[in-house]
């Protein structure tokens, strides 16, 4: 059992629910929430992560990735904790469960909505589980081509927040796509900081992260720019939002999530061995979902 609790990669959990927890407190602050959506919602994105992580488990050492050069954050078919064949097992099951728990959602929340809606959504479903597999598993993975921050910018900020906010209220709303961006750089960050600590062996591999493709003093200098636009993202919702600057209290309070991101950025610097690199890839994660319910604070009780 803890070979396969450490294949699921427990601590990328708390950042795979933060854009889910996000969309929810947006809902409930409009006056609309149900929690068998919500806890839906968390389930299915759940099982997605895990997905996710044995399906990077068994492609990365298919393609030669997860080598004997990978000294840091080892992985269970890499070291043969895990045979490939098991980890094809739990890649199909955990799959199939991601789509049972996908269904049930759209079930509970679609009833009143188009059937060009529900079809939309179930696509959205479809492509989220082909997304978490053909990221590292196939002949031309995705990620190996420097195109993984843009998918988990879609699916853990935009389409994470914005689609559970319209699975609750059955709505879009524009501004929401604001603090979704904001989840979504903050999720980057971490698949960036994660291919900065790989960096000297996805070179040798090949897999063109963006780190590999721009170098180690840029990649560092992207994972800061990536901080300073999810503190815009979120300090310019309330404005946006209301039509009004956010109040003192306000404020204040996301200060209390803001500064352990600047805190965090002023700590990543290029000298850093990926042993170090590695312990900030939990603080990134922890930091965004402490972000995501600082900001709920504000929006449930401070707001008016």
């Amino acid at each position: 059992m803890n070979r396969w609790v450490e294949a699921a990669r427990p601590r990328t959990l708390p950042l795979a629910i933060a854009s889910t927890i996000l969309g929810n407190i947006l809902a409930y602050v409009d006056g609309h929430f149900l929690w068998t959506i919500g806890a839906l919602a968390i389930l299915t994105t759940l099982l997605l992560q895990i997905l996710s992580n044995f399906a990077n488990d068994l492609g990365d050492t298919q393609n030669g990735i997860d080598n004997a050069d990978r000294k840091v954050a080892l992985r269970a078919v890499q070291t043969g904790a895990i045979s490939p064949s098991e980890m094809k097992k739990a890649v199909y099951i955990s799959a199939l469960l991601a789509f049972i728990s996908g269904i049930s959602l759209l079930y509970i929340s679609l009833q009143t909505a188009s059937i060009e809606i529900i079809l939309g959504f179930l696509v959205l479903g479809i492509l989220a589980i082909a997304a978490a597999i053909a990221y590292t598993v196939g002949k031309r993975p995705y990620g190996y081509m420097g195109l993984g921050d843009l998918s988990v910018f879609l699916f853990f900020g935009l389409v994470g927040t914005v689609g559970v906010y319209f699975l609750q209220t059955l709505e879009f709303k524009f501004v929401t796509f604001l603090p979704a961006a904001g989840c979504g750089f903050m999720s980057v960050a971490v698949l960036n900081l994660n291919n900065l600590r790989d960096l000297e062996n996805d070179k040798k591999q090949g897999k063109l992260s963006i780190p590999v493709r721009i170098g180690k003093t840029a990649g560092f200098l992207y994972q800061k720019f990536l901080y300073i636009l999810t503190i815009l993202s979120f300090g310019l919702f309330p404005m946006l939002n209301h039509g009004t600057p956010p109040t003192l209290m306000q404020s204040s309070t996301m200060l209390a999530a803001f500064i352990p991101i600047a805190l965090l950025a002023n700590k990543l610097q290029p000298s850093l061995t990926p042993a170090q690199i590695d312990p900030y890839l939990k603080k990134t994660a922890l930091i965004t979902l402490w972000l995501i319910l600082v900001f709920g604070f504000t929006q449930i009780f401070l707001s008016e």
